[in-house]
């Protein structure tokens, strides 16, 4: 048994979304693989991204049978986001015996140049301070619609330079997002602590997001670096204790 959705923009993509799982497991453009793995499979001169996601426990699976998984939150939240994300496909889970065993969530492939990872980690990147404020603007923006991506993480950030020397960034890995209206400074600050950005990067980030929302510079640039330390304190720990800790990168 097997539910889905399809963007009625892709209704002709039905037979390709109902055969994913032939169509992921022949497939081994790999890009990403840990607890889920993820392909890019040409359909018909047509790029597309595909995530499969984990198999869950039989605790999960009994969980998923009653709210919605991944694969669905994806397909849900990504209609919401609009041109923030790759454009979606639809999304489909497997059922045996009434428990999910399978899903996966598809959308349209965006060819990016960069993540924010190698902008952020690349010693010799070029523009990388022009590029840092053009995604504080691009974070702004975003925060100001309410949306909290809750892994805006440097991979999950795609970047595209444009003709004009302009940037389109687009955000992946959208099963955990969370809305809502009038967002806190605060909030908004601890919402990059998962870049794990060196100081001087963040700094550049706080000031221009100040920059444009009327935010006291002094203030934002105190509170990004602030929960960017706590969350590498409390990684690190974590690491100590299993005795492979890691300098904190300041």
């Amino acid at each position: 048994m097997y539910k889905y959705q399809l963007n009625n923009n892709f209704l002709a993509l039905k037979d390709f979304l109902l055969n994913i799982q032939e169509h992921f497991e022949h497939n081994t453009k790999t890009i990403h693989k840990a607890r889920n793995e993820i392909k890019i499979i040409e359909f018909e001169t047509q790029k597309y991204v595909v995530k499969s996601f984990k198999v869950p426990s039989t605790l999960k699976a009994m969980y998923y049978t009653q709210f919605d998984s991944k694969a669905k939150r994806s397909y849900e939240y990504s209609l919401k986001l609009g041109d923030l994300v790759p454009e979606p496909v639809g999304y489909i889970e497997y059922y045996n015996a009434n428990k999910l065993q399978e899903s996966f969530y598809i959308s349209r492939y965006f060819a990016y140049d960069w993540t924010m990872k190698e902008v952020l980690r690349d010693e010799v990147f070029t523009n990388r301070e022009e590029l840092l404020k053009a995604f504080a603007r691009f974070s702004a923006a975003l925060h100001n619609q309410g949306v909290l991506h809750l892994d805006y993480s440097a991979g999950n950030i795609l970047i595209k330079k444009d003709s004009d020397d302009t940037y389109t960034f687009k955000i992946v890995d959208l099963n955990r997002m969370k809305f809502k209206e009038n967002l806190s400074p605060s909030k908004r600050m601890k919402n990059f602590d998962m870049l794990w950005a060196k100081k001087e990067h963040l700094i550049i980030i706080a000031k221009e997001y100040a920059r444009i929302s009327n935010l006291d510079a002094h203030e934002a640039t105190k509170k990004i670096l602030y929960y960017a330390f706590k969350l590498k304190l409390i990684k690190n720990f974590k690491k100590l204790l299993k005795g492979r800790v890691k300098n904190i990168d300041w």
